[in-house]
């Protein structure tokens, strides 16, 4: 059997208790890390926290674990899972030159099954909820649904035709579709991605941020990744890439920006009036020497800022925790400053900002009482993970001991997606031929 439960046969009075966990991390707005606590969920809510008196459908034993909230990735293109390790070791120009050449051959098919990969790998880091940028919406979404995990789709808007992308108006009929379809599905969303100033023309970008606005959508892009971007833009427009965005009217808050490696004070200043989100991705950013984002300077500003593993074929892991742990160490070493982001807000990037970036901190990112219930917990019976008895090192050891195989159980809207490190919602093994079929074929 491919899925293992049908989420769509689930009474969504289901009711489940993590029970005794040894510490909460809540993310609420006071930040509180809870001790020796529970959590009850009825439904897709989270109905009590503390020491709930409650019968059950199912208990969660939480002995030994911190429960958090389920974390949250805000780029990813899980179309090219199926391409980890064959895009490694060089510069990003050249890197994406060869991906576009090997995904022009992609089917909706492939890109169905790489996704679902993608999910499997998120759902056992503990992620549960991502923000996609690629084509074939379906698909994507599709494993979305499968998988069980809160799965937001920007499609993937280029001057160049590719795969199921032929033309703008093409796209706008796409994303119509794509939001009438999934947004039924409140676990599914979908939303405009143009790539790049650099595969997007003036009239493009334009276009897309006017449909943005008419039909209330948000937009999905990357900016300033490398320093020849910046360059080739100030050539051929005399504006650095954030200067021009401005003048073209694209930036509002429903812009969500990855990477901005290369930023001017000026340009952490405009995005900052016109509240632009950014997704901070720190390894897939070192691994193509795109550059280091100035993350310091754009908290500084109280710009919003989540956390992003890029693509697998960029990273090559979908794991969060580990991104955690380079996004804050990154900035302590580029600033000979140990203190200038400490291991609290590494934690706030995948969590209650992340959900920010999104527009969904009114319903994810943190625990409280009337959230939608996407819950983790991480074991601590870890040795990486002990000793476990000083409550301040909580934090300290989510950031930089726990790996993503560390986290235990996984709970998104309601629905318990991995128990004690089982995945629950997809025979994982069948997704792991069918994605070794397609890439044999697809290389050879």
């Amino acid at each position: 059997m491919f899925f293992k439960l049908d989420f769509k046969s689930f009474d969504m009075e289901t009711s489940i208790l993590i029970k005794d966990a040894k510490w909460i991390v809540t993310q609420n707005p006071k930040r509180e890390v809870l001790k020796e606590g529970s959590i009850y969920i009825e439904g897709d809510r989270i109905v009590e926290i503390g020491n709930p008196k409650v019968e059950t459908d199912f208990v969660i034993d939480g002995k030994n674990k911190i429960i958090l909230p389920g974390l949250i990735n805000t780029h990813t293109h899980l179309g090219m899972t199926i391409l980890r390790g064959y895009l490694d070791d060089m510069e990003l120009h050249e890197w994406l030159k060869k991906s576009w050449e090997v995904e022009s051959k992609l089917t909706k098919k492939d890109v169905y099954y790489s996704s679902l990969l993608g999910c499997i790998e998120m759902i056992m880091n503990g992620i549960t909820c991502f923000h996609d940028m690629y084509y074939f919406g379906d698909e994507v979404l599709k494993a979305a649904d499968h998988s069980g995990m809160r799965g937001i789709f920007s499609q993937a808007i280029l001057d160049t035709p590719i795969l199921e992308f032929k033309s703008l108006d093409q796209a706008f009929k796409l994303v119509n579709r794509l939001k009438r379809k999934w947004e039924k599905n409140e676990r599914t969303m979908a939303n405009l991605g143009p790539h790049a100033i650099y595969t997007c023309s003036k009239e493009t970008l334009i276009k897309t941020k006017q449909f943005a606005d008419k039909h209330n959508l948000s937009i999905h892009t990357h900016l300033s990744e490398t320093k020849k971007e910046v360059e080739d833009c100030l050539r051929k427009t005399g504006m650095r890439p954030v200067e021009y965005l401005r003048n073209i009217d694209f930036l509002s808050p429903n812009v969500l920006a990855a990477h901005c490696c290369w930023m001017t004070e000026k340009e952490i200043e405009i995005l900052k009036k016109n509240e632009v989100k950014i997704s901070h991705n720190p390894v897939s950013n070192m691994k193509t020497t795109a550059g280091i984002a100035p993350i310091p300077e754009m908290i500084s500003q109280g710009i919003c800022i989540g956390l992003g593993t890029d693509s697998a074929a960029s990273n090559n892991c979908l794991d969060l925790f580990q991104e955690m742990k380079v996004a804050a160490l990154i900035h302590k070493i580029n600033k000979f400053n140990p203190v200038v982001l400490p291991a609290e807000k590494a934690l706030e990037f995948t969590t209650i900002d992340g959900a920010r970036a999104l527009g969904l901190e009114k319903k994810i990112g943190s625990i409280e009482v009337g959230k939608k219930a996407d819950v983790i917990t991480v074991d601590l019976r870890e040795s990486n993970l002990q000793p476990t008895s000083a409550g301040k090192t909580v934090l300290s050891n989510l950031v930089y001991s726990t790996k993503g195989n560390d986290v235990c159980d996984v709970i998104c809207n309601g629905e318990i997606l991995l128990k004690d490190r089982k995945l629950l919602t997809v025979d994982e093994e069948r997704v792991y031929n069918e994605v070794n079929k397609i890439i044999s074929n697809l290389l050879s």
